[in-house]
């Protein structure tokens, strides 16, 4: 971006699909504490994907990470990954970014993608 040059509105408002591999990011991790380190390496994630600092993991995300218990969390999950603009009017971030689970057959051959209709 070149100095002076505003960004659009709408480019701040964007959502992507992305593939995450929780395997490798929770190899070595004490089973007591491995679905709790994956729910933080997933904001982690979305934090640095999405340049925001507030990330807000959906309800369902959250159940699937857990839905084998704390220590068998799943290899690899697909998330939708939407930047959205704040309401809340005392809010010291202006975006925040909600985390949200895409349901997938297969993980094979699957890319980051823009999503144009939320």
């Amino acid at each position: 971006m070149v100095k002076g040059e505003k960004r659009s509105r709408t480019q701040d408002l964007v959502s992507r699909d992305y593939t995450i591999n929780l395997h490798k990011r929770l190899h070595g991790i004490t089973f007591k504490k491995k679905a709790p380190r994956a729910i933080r390496e997933i904001k982690k994630f979305a934090e640095k994907m999405m340049k925001t600092s507030d990330v807000r993991v959906d309800a369902k995300l959250n159940k699937h990470i857990w839905h084998r218990g704390v220590r068998n969390v799943p290899h690899r999950v697909r998330v939708r990954l939407s930047r959205k603009r704040n309401e809340d009017e005392e809010a010291s971030e202006k975006l925040y970014t909600l985390v949200q689970h895409v349901e997938v057959e297969g993980f094979k051959g699957l890319h980051t993608e823009v999503v144009t209709d939320v």
